[in-house]
């Protein structure tokens, strides 16, 4: 032992200096005029051309205005200068980093870096070779290098978050206005992107910012805000969502939208069963199918055994929703006495079967209702008030085509479903769903019948994906096995629905609204990952549990059990003020 400990205080040493030469090496003036001084030539390289050809998408080749990707690199370099000049103290910067600067400028110069450099990148593999590479191109990989390594040299400056300023409540609705918009533009510009590349970069970019966002305590003081503004940010979220078809100028996009609602819907209804009541559901896009399949059978489709019995939509939703919710009950009450992977497994078999049975009803193996494999196709527009949604219609200049109508509706069924999920979180049942998601045990011997009290989870969320089906079936013109299995190539499956709520943060509204957001329309915008979807899928959630198990969008509680060293900067909320906060006594029976 005695003749290794030398050895062991030299690798010390030596690691050490390693670290100081990697971090805080220049004095903290230097480094922050170098992350300035690298940001402002990051910006001015993207006004010169990168490229000698226009074979690379977006027009690089033009000096004297940025075209394609050079605009992101504008973007973040935008980001670090700012919050270089907020590192200086600036009265009007100062909230940029309520927990330090170090950290979220070494986040925002790896931003650029890595967007600059992707495209560098991507001209040099798709043009073949660094000879298609312009003085410009060079100059920008060069220019972006001082910031890197001015941020890596700042020494760290963690500090706990102070109490923002009391401020009026208009100032308040101002900022979540600001906030709002700000995610509408995200979103817009990230669906709007027109080719690989510059949603990849687009990907990269925002990933980088959000991380800095997010370790310099700027989110969490945001959604403070937004926790205290609740009913007005709602309101301007569903404003924004709203104003979001009449910011395209073709119907495609509103069909990615109209798609990413039902998916996010959907999602909600699971995060009753799986966030709230902590009940590991791997076959819950049976209930959406339970509902889709319903709604084309009553909606007057000529491949319908039904089709003489066509009802109006209101009354096929209720139907739909009703039906899901029958077979919730049907499939809850014989194995909700499970617990933990037996239940599993279990709702794994009740997809399948749904799976199977939908495709057999053909008349040939079973009595013909669902036409097997074929489904039932030309379900007919939805009708309401003698709008036909499958008609284009003016809105002065603006033109909302049938996508963009389906979209307003599914935004109604949004609202509803959120409207249910916030009031049952909130509501005695919803405290016995915590309790029994904490420890079911204790939950029960506090007097809670968790038996009902999961059956009622179940129930509901069977429900609500059974009407976001409804308005599915309608959407797609056609109703198909396919999509109903536990895991496939393309979403919604039970497989995916996990992971949004999963990914988003469960036991969150926002967060599987997020989470169903990201997971269809990356696969959607980058098409060479159709192949490759699952794996992609599998290692974004590997990276997800590694750095944020709590999700994108966590519960005070959830962070709490997974950052319990930060607990002095979280503040817990009183009793009863959210579905996060569990009082036995109040969730009895």
């Amino acid at each position: 032992m005695t003749t290794t400990s030398p050895t062991l205080a030299l690798l010390r040493r030596q690691a050490a200096g390693t670290l100081a030469r990697l971090e805080g090496s220049a004095p903290a003036p230097v480094a922050r005029a170098l992350v300035a001084g690298g940001a402002v030539l990051t910006i001015a390289s993207a006004f010169l051309s990168w490229t000698w050809t226009a074979d690379f998408p977006g027009d690089l080749t033009v000096s004297g205005y940025p075209g394609g990707l050079q605009w992101l690199t504008v973007a973040t370099g935008l980001l670090l200068l700012l919050q270089t000049l907020a590192a200086y103290d600036l009265p009007v910067l100062r909230a940029l980093a309520p927990t330090g600067h170090t950290a979220p400028l070494r986040r925002l110069a790896l931003a650029a870096f890595a967007t600059t450099w992707f495209t560098l990148a991507a001209i040099a593999i798709e043009l073949g070779g660094l000879a298609n590479l312009t003085t410009g191109g060079f100059i920008a990989g060069l220019a972006v290098l001082p910031a890197l390594y001015g941020a890596l040299a700042l020494p760290a400056d963690h500090r706990p978050a102070k109490a923002p300023a009391a401020t009026s409540p208009w100032i308040e609705r101002l900022w979540v206005t600001l906030i709002t918009a700000a995610g509408l533009l995200l979103f817009t510009y990230g669906i709007d992107t027109s080719y690989g590349e510059l949603f990849e970069g687009y990907l990269i970019a925002a990933g980088f910012s959000a991380a800095a966002y997010l370790k310099s305590g700027l989110f969490e003081r945001g959604a403070a805000l937004l926790q205290r503004q609740r009913p007005f940010a709602m309101t301007a979220a569903f404003v924004a969502a709203a104003l979001f078809p009449l910011t395209q100028n073709n119907d495609h996009d509103a069909n990615v939208g109209v798609n990413i609602l039902i998916f996010a819907t959907v999602a909600l209804g699971l995060n009753i069963v799986v966030g709230l009541t902590g009940l590991l559901d791997l076959g819950y896009v049976a209930f959406l199918g339970v509902g889709a399949y319903t709604a084309a059978l009553v909606s007057g489709s000529p491949f319908s055994p039904f089709h003489n019995a066509q009802v109006p939509f209101w009354a096929a939703a209720l139907i739909g929703a009703g039906v899901s919710m029958v077979f919730g009950v049907l499939i809850g009450a014989p194995t909700l006495r499970l617990r933990g992977d037996y239940l599993a497994i279990v709702t794994i078999g009740f997809g399948e079967i749904f799976h199977i049975t939908v495709q057999n009803l053909d008349g040939t193996s079973g009595p013909k209702i669902t036409n097997g494999p074929n489904g039932i196709p030309q379900i007919p527009d939805i009708s309401i008030f003698g709008l036909n949604l499958g008609t284009a219609h003016q809105l002065g200049s603006i033109t909302i085509g049938r996508f963009a109508n389906y979209f307003f509706l599914m935004l109604i069924v949004t609202l509803i479903v959120v409207a249910v999920f916030s009031r049952a979180g909130n509501s005695r049942i919803g405290r016995a769903w915590i309790a029994i998601r904490e420890d079911e045990t204790a939950a029960e011997a506090m007097g809670i019948n968790g038996f009902r009290t999961k059956l009622t989870a179940f129930a509901l969320g069977a429900a609500l994906a059974g009407l976001a089906g409804t308005v599915s079936a309608h959407v797609t013109y056609n109703v198909v096995p396919d999509p109903y299995v536990f895991a496939g190539s393309t979403p919604p499956n039970s497989a995916f629905l996990l992971a949004a709520v999963v990914l988003g943060g469960m036991g969150t509204v926002s967060g599987p609204l997020l989470g169903a957001s990201l997971l269809y329309l990356i696969p959607e915008k980058l098409s060479f990952l159709q192949n490759y979807q699952l794996l992609a899928f599998g290692v974004a959630l590997i990276l997800l549990m590694r750095f944020r198990p709590e999700g994108i969008i966590a519960n005070r509680r959830r962070k709490l059990e997974f950052h319990a060293d930060d607990a002095d900067a979280v503040e817990i909320p009183e009793q009863g003020s959210g579905p996060d906060n569990v009082n036995l006594s109040k969730a009895g029976a």
